[in-house]
């Protein structure tokens, strides 16, 4: 059989406009997270100042030698798929995924351990520890509502390491 170009073109433009070649499909959003740190000084900080965790009080995010950015602030509900790159140059990160029902109310906190309790935070997945320079993803079905992305390897959640994303319906 053969085709002539424009068929083939045809055939080509129809394959893309359809979604084939390992494109999301229709509904599905990709967030870039990035997950960032100043440096080895970023732990030495920890202990010096007000913690910056979600609605801890007196925490100045302006002083964050860790975070977490993402690409977009809001997403529509439906399959959203996490794409987490460590940004840092010396220090393992991961992003957890929580449900927040009250942004002024702070996520469950276990002191000793310098962590989220993820079980009591609701926990929905993560990706877990990543070495500098690696990534992961996390395909998710979101519900409309607010959600928090945040490391929790001891200590980071507190040094400003998260932020919140908005999921509408």
């Amino acid at each position: 059989m053969t085709f002539a170009r424009r068929d083939v073109l045809f055939l080509i433009t129809a394959a893309a406009m359809a979604g084939i070649g390992g494109r999301a499909s229709a509904g599905d959003t990709v967030v870039k997270v990035s997950l960032w740190d100043k440096g080895d000084m970023s732990m030495d900080m920890l202990g010096k100042g007000k913690p910056m965790g979600m609605a801890m009080p007196g925490g100045d995010m302006g002083m964050a030698t860790m975070g977490v950015k993402t690409d977009a602030e809001t997403v529509p509900a439906g399959q959203v798929t996490f794409e987490v790159t460590n940004d840092s140059k010396g220090m393992i990160h991961e992003m957890v995924i929580s449900p927040v029902g009250d942004a002024t109310v702070a996520l469950p906190y276990l002191t000793e351990e310098e962590k989220v309790d993820e079980d009591a935070s609701g926990h929905l997945g993560e990706v877990a520890e990543l070495d500098p320079g690696k990534g992961g993803s996390l395909k998710i079905d979101l519900k409309p509502g607010s959600y928090i992305l945040f490391c929790n390897i001891p200590g980071h959640y507190v040094l400003g390491m998260w932020t919140l994303l908005t999921v509408t319906g």
